[in-house]
């Protein structure tokens, strides 16, 4: 209760809104907002500021006046704190020396070897933002003013171990508590204090991928669901116990978050891993997850790109190497039938807006919307919106599309403002 409370007193100096975009794929960490999009697009949306910006495939982070994102400067990942209205920098923090894992590539091409700068989001919980460097340490800074709070080395100081193409998961923010994955034995996940780094649960014995995890509540119970190299293992978060795990194998990289569907949970990755769907029951204080669906990398395949469920469907990018080109999909629940498939938008990654609009990203800077509807591909409106290559999550907050490329950022007023920018 006491953390609780500092949060939220945290909180009145930047103040939250429904508008709000605070942590990777948005309010919910499902990809989904409240807010809408127009039925009708004007024939040439307006661009309220674009501005270069460094490498990387971090989306934004956005409250009231003040948009975040972790981008490549030269040798290092920089934190960069941006003016909502105008695009420029407010401050920035340096987070370390950016480490090379590869060479990068264009947009629409086969090169892309994840070389290209940071991937990790970063998570804003009251007035801290906080940044996880790709070797796997956390940095928090006050959101208004930069000034740094603390730091954590998960490697040095947690026993931990990073993977191929190292860290691009988030930290996801949820009932006061900030929650990662990287540490070593007998502490994989930890449960720290926002405001002061404080670890105040740890527990677990795996290897983390690059997906972040999420939050849902199942049968009554919230939880946090981690895609870790062993599968889906969901656990308590009051107490970090395990209540269920699902065995889902792993190949090269695990990238895209599991989603969550009622009792029903989805997950995906490439490298010929395919989708796997999981039922989850409850009997007494027993957890059991239960494979009800199998499908193999062809027809689907998730290889970063999470996609959105709505009424019992998903929708998004189900394509493995297919740059430039790769469909769109409509996929049934539970028994992952495609609906339909619309291609031309490469790896790029979607959100859910609300009545049920699809608002995608292409790879190659297009912002494409359609209805999602197992019935056909409808669209709704589409933009060349940013040049560059684009594998972020498009944002939408207070009636903006913020989006980032390895070239420049954006923000294009598509909706009506809900709240003014403070």
């Amino acid at each position: 209760m006491k953390l609780r409370a500092l949060i939220s007193l945290a909180a009145l100096t930047l103040t939250a809104t429904a508008a709000d975009w605070p942590q990777y794929r948005g309010p919910n960490g499902d990809g989904s907002t409240s807010e809408s999009l127009p039925a009708t697009w004007p024939a040439a949306p307006k661009v309220l500021w674009k501005v270069p910006g460094g490498t990387g495939f971090s989306s934004f982070t956005v409250s009231g006046a003040w948009c975040f994102a972790i981008e490549g400067k030269g040798s290092d990942e920089v934190l960069v704190a941006r003016d909502t209205a105008t695009g420029k920098e407010k401050w920035t923090a340096n987070l370390g020396p950016v480490t090379k894992y590869g060479k990068g590539g264009e947009s629409g091409t086969s090169d892309n070897n994840g070389g290209d700068g940071p991937r990790s989001t970063p998570t804003l919980a009251g007035r801290v933002i906080i940044a996880m460097h790709s070797d796997l340490v956390l940095h928090a800074f006050d959101a208004i003013n930069g000034k740094p709070l603390w730091k954590l080395d998960l490697i040095k100081q947690h026993a931990g171990h990073n993977i191929s193409w190292l860290n691009a998961a988030s930290p996801l923010f949820e009932g006061g508590v900030l929650y990662v994955a990287g540490g070593g034995a007998g502490q994989t996940y930890l449960a720290l204090n926002p405001l002061t780094g404080a670890v105040l649960m740890k527990a677990g014995d795996d290897t983390i991928t690059h997906a972040t995890p999420v939050a849902a509540t199942i049968l009554g119970q919230r939880q946090i669901i981690f895609f870790m190299k062993s599968g889906l293992t969901s656990l308590d978060p009051k107490t970090l116990k395990q209540l269920w795990h699902a065995d889902f194998p792993f190949n090269v990289s695990t990238a895209a978050s599991p989603v969550v569907a009622g009792d029903y949970v989805y997950c995906s990755a490439g490298y010929t891993m395919g989708a796997a769907g999981f039922k989850i029951s409850k009997a007494g204080s027993e957890w059991k997850a239960e494979q009800v669906m199998r499908v193999p990398q062809k027809p689907l395949a998730n290889h970063w790109s999470t996609p959105v469920f709505f009424d019992g469907y998903l929708y998004g990018m189900f394509q493995f190497k297919e740059y430039g080109k790769g469909p769109v999909k409509c996929v049934k629940l539970p028994d992952g039938d495609i609906k339909w498939e619309q291609p031309g938008f490469g790896p790029g990654n979607v959100i859910l807006t609300a009545g049920g609009t699809v608002l995608a990203l292409t790879d190659a800077g297009e912002l494409v919307a359609f209805k999602a509807s197992p019935d056909a591909y409808k669209e709704l409106g589409r933009f060349k919106a940013i040049e560059g290559k684009c594998w972020t999550t498009p944002v939408l907050s207070n009636g903006r599309v913020y989006v980032r490329s390895t070239k420049e950022a954006a923000c294009i007023q598509l909706g009506a403002p809900t709240t003014a920018a403070k």
